[in-house]
Formats: structure tokens, sequence, C-alpha cells
């Protein structure tokens, strides 16, 4: 299609021109729009990423809890028990209490008198001393650790952990309940 003017010159040329620098506008947009876009989805996957970063175990407790309750079975090592010696049944006890208080274990059992051998200063030891089982989430460890090094009247406390493999599901739910998430 070619348009004259009275001069007899074509404005065809001014047609197609502008058609073509509007298609190159479009063209041009549309590439904005889509690295726009590209560039949103980045910012979002990278904010995604470092939310689940840092809130790793909360969203770790609920999905623990989440396969639980869906699947009716356990999660193996999502529970411990700790080992812990103490010189005598009132260190033990006080030292428990202290971490039921701050509620990090949902139960510790003070076993009396156990017989102990160990080498301290490269001699073998023979000693008397009370022996607790601390039940805890996994992810607790490391505080009833450091909170024991710190009050323990030993200068090296045995504290070991072994996670629990399988066990009474309501005991565990319970568990959870009363050890609040990290």
């Amino acid at each position: 299609m070619r348009f004259f003017c009275k001069a007899g010159r074509t404005l065809g040329m001014t047609f197609v021109a502008t058609s073509r620098m509007e298609w190159l506008f479009q063209r041009g947009s549309k590439e904005a729009v889509f690295l726009s876009v590209c560039r949103s989805m980045l910012l979002i996957s990278c904010l995604l990423l470092v939310l689940s970063v840092s809130m790793y175990p909360g969203l770790q407790s609920i999905g623990v809890q989440l396969h639980s309750a869906v699947t009716g079975s356990y999660v193996p090592g999502h529970h411990s028990v700790l080992l812990v010696n103490s010189p005598n049944k009132q260190a033990a006890k006080d030292i428990g209490r202290a971490i039921m208080e701050k509620r990090l274990a949902a139960s510790i059992n003070i076993l009396s008198r156990t017989s102990t051998m160990y080498y301290w200063n490269g001699e073998i030891q023979d000693a008397s001393e009370v022996l607790m089982l601390v039940k805890t989430k996994t992810s607790r460890i490391q505080e009833v650790i450091e909170y024991v090094r710190s009050v323990h009247p030993y200068e090296n406390p045995e504290v070991l952990s072994f996670p629990v493999e399988d066990g009474s599901l309501a005991y565990m739910k319970w568990m959870d309940e009363v050890i609040p998430d990290d």
C-alpha cells in the first residue's frame, strides 16, 4: 500500500518505517519485560534459599512431625539419649533440674552409684559415679553439652549422645511437645 502526497512523493516508506520502529520498540519492551521477570525470579529464589537455610532447624522439625503424622512412622535420629556421669547424686540432681528448667530435655533418669574405671593422668582410676540418661531432641544436643560443661564439677565431664533409631511413637510425640524447637 502506497500513499502519495501533493508533491507526488511516496509516503509508504514512512508507514513501513513507523511500523518497523513500533515492532522494534515492542520487541525491546518484550525483552525488557523478560529480563525484569528473570531478575525478579532470581531475587525471589535467592530470598527463599536464605530463608530456608536460616529457618532450617524449625523447618526440619516441622518436616519430621508431618512425616510422622502422614506415615505413622518415626524418623530415626530425631531424638537422642545423652549419657552424663556425675560425682554424686546431688550434682546429678542439680545439673538435671537445670537442664529440665531450660527445657533442653523431656526426661532425665538418674541411676545411682555406677562403678566406673577410666584413665586419668596416665593412671587407671576406679570410682563410683552417678549416671544420668538425658532424653532430648538431636537438634538440642550441643546446647545440653555446652550447659553441662559450664556447670559440671569435672574438668572434662563425660557427655556422650546416641541417636534413637526407634521406639514408642506416643512417647516421642510427647518429647516433641515438651521440648521447644530451637
